[in-house]
């Protein structure tokens, strides 16, 4: 018996529907799986941050202990306001690392090239207020591969600093990062409409050319912010610094140099400064307090990134 045109046509249909059905309970079954496994990989990350972050919990829970110790604070990487080593974060940290019972030191472990002014001032002067406080407390800065610009301006507030010898102390100036595009924009063709209330907001415009006048106050800026540093340095270091030296034109020196030019007080590493100079072996970290998420978004380089977008054209002592 042979088949008729609409039989096969009805054939036909059926068959792309069942076709169709399958292939749409295939995507959902990929999908679900997709789902899944995604699931198993952030409960993974989890996991293993909790893993990563034990040796922080562990230090909470110190805090608590009235054991003496030496309250290590860290001071690492770049210092700015989105930055893992900011002021409203560091300035907490300090808090609880004088206030905890069993602290008889404070220790700033100093790692970094720098970064904002006014974060680094906001510490500065919170450590200030903290030592006020605090009389019986003392301050220790130790510096590890290098603590230059804002990391040494907040390291001046300790009563005493130590480097290694390899150490990369002091740049002790003021930059401005800019550039400019103005050639760039005439050869490709590209015409700048620009609109403006007040003669000079279009200030640092890098696609306009720099005037003369707008440089001269640049400068003069950038002079009162540098003279800031080197009060700030005068007053923490007082006269252990070299009067002959040049110690203010943004040079690093190493650990060896820096003990003679008085930037630092000795050679030492965090373990040996507490053993040999505090007298107490006991460390105990005192970090910002973050959410497991915080520290999972943390720890796998999205705030690296956030950090980058938002402070690669920021003026900062570098």
């Amino acid at each position: 018996m042979g088949w008729s045109k609409e039989n096969k046509e009805g054939w036909e249909r059926e068959a792309l529907d069942k076709l169709l059905q399958a292939q749409v309970i295939e995507q959902r079954r990929a999908r679900r799986w997709g789902i899944f496994f995604k699931l198993v990989l952030f409960t993974y990350l989890f996991l293993l941050l909790i893993l990563m972050r034990g040796d922080q919990l562990t230090a909470f829970k110190t805090e608590r202990i009235a054991e003496d110790h030496v309250a290590v604070v860290d001071i690492e990487g770049l210092i700015a306001s989105e930055a893992r080593t900011n002021a409203e974060d560091i300035t907490r940290v300090l808090e609880r690392a004088f206030e905890a019972d069993g602290t008889q030191a404070v220790m700033l472990r100093v790692n970094s090239g720098g970064g904002s002014p006014v974060q680094a001032a906001i510490i500065h002067d919170e450590i200030l207020r903290l030592k006020a406080e605090h009389e019986d407390i003392p301050v220790y800065a130790v510096i590890s591969d290098i603590g230059a610009s804002a990391a040494y301006y907040i390291a001046v507030a300790a009563d005493e600093i130590y480097a290694s010898r390899a150490s990369l102390v002091g740049s002790i100036g003021v930059r401005l990062d800019s550039f400019g595009l103005v050639d760039l924009m005439e050869n490709i063709g590209v015409e700048r409409r620009l609109f403006i209330a007040g003669d000079n907001k279009g200030f640092l415009d890098p696609f306009l050319p720099l005037e003369e006048g707008h440089v001269d106050h640049l400068h003069g800026v950038l002079d009162q912010v540098h003279q800031q540093f080197i009060d700030v340095v005068r007053a923490g270091r007082g006269d252990r610094l070299d009067p002959e030296a040049n110690l203010f034109d943004g040079l690093v020196w190493n650990g060896d140099r820096s003990v003679e030019l008085g930037l630092i007080d000795g050679l030492g590493s965090d373990r040996s400064v507490a053993r040999d100079v505090i007298g107490i072996d006991n460390l105990v970290v005192f970090k910002p307090r973050r959410t497991p998420f915080q520290q999972l978004f943390e720890d796998i380089g999205l705030s690296m990134l956030q950090q980058w977008l938002a402070l690669e054209s920021r003026p900062q002592w570098r």
